[in-house]
């Protein structure tokens, strides 16, 4: 009897803990979800202009860096 005590106790305690993981990582959990699942998925293209990421393929990653207003750093 003191065995399926111990394996109930263990069962409930891993529940438990995938429950306050979850809770914990949701943001995180959902955005690797989403990309699984648009990974996985046959019928999305990744190379389509049409991107539900909101950056078109043809913007670059970086913004134009040579018209900054920073003075230029000091040579050491």
């Amino acid at each position: 009897m003191g065995a399926v005590v111990t394996a109930v106790i263990a069962i409930a305690a891993v529940v438990l803990g995938w429950i306050t993981i979850e809770m914990a990582c949701k943001p995180c959990l959902e955005t690797g979800r989403r990309a699984m699942d648009r990974a996985l998925d046959p019928n999305h293209d990744p190379d389509s202009p049409t991107n539900a990421g909101g950056a078109s393929a043809n913007e670059p990653l970086l913004a134009d860096l040579s018209a900054s207003t920073a003075p230029p750093a000091k040579a050491i």
